[in-house]
């Protein structure tokens, strides 16, 4: 079996540290931490060893799911990447000339960069038109 080491950055925060994940070409195996990674050095935090364990989850969601019956909370079918986000603009468009722009709500995270979050935020007051926005500092 050959190993590889792919060097990656950590998805939980947004501080950026580096993670080689330990691969048999097919599987990730491990999540490492990146000596040569100027925001991490040779340290993980422990959501940054586990980093790969979700991966391969049986319930995790590969595909986007749309609810046909509004009625009917359960009920999804799988669709395109296009067709969930033309169906979500649409949804959201249909939302903001029904109720306002202040009937929502954009909720940010810690998990993305800062200058992921200004992009949340501008998104929220320019496109959409509402001061809405809130964020989640814990990690």
């Amino acid at each position: 079996m050959t190993m590889t080491f792919v060097p990656s950055i950590c998805p939980y925060c947004g501080t950026g540290c580096g993670i080689l994940y330990q691969t048999d070409g097919e599987n990730i195996l491990a999540a490492l931490p990146n000596p040569l990674s100027p925001v991490s050095g040779n340290g993980l935090c422990i959501k940054g060893w586990s980093a790969h364990e979700h991966l391969r989850g049986e319930d995790r969601l590969t595909k986007p799911l749309i609810r046909q019956d509004a009625m009917n909370p359960g009920q999804f079918s799988t669709a395109s990447w296009d067709e969930a986000l033309d169906h979500m603009t649409e949804k959201l468009q249909e939302t903001v000339a029904n109720h306002g722009p202040d009937s929502v709500m954009v909720l940010s995270s810690a998990k993305i960069t800062n200058e992921e979050n200004y992009l949340a935020q501008k998104f929220a007051r320019a496109v959409i038109g509402t001061n809405n926005v809130d964020h989640c500092a814990r990690l």
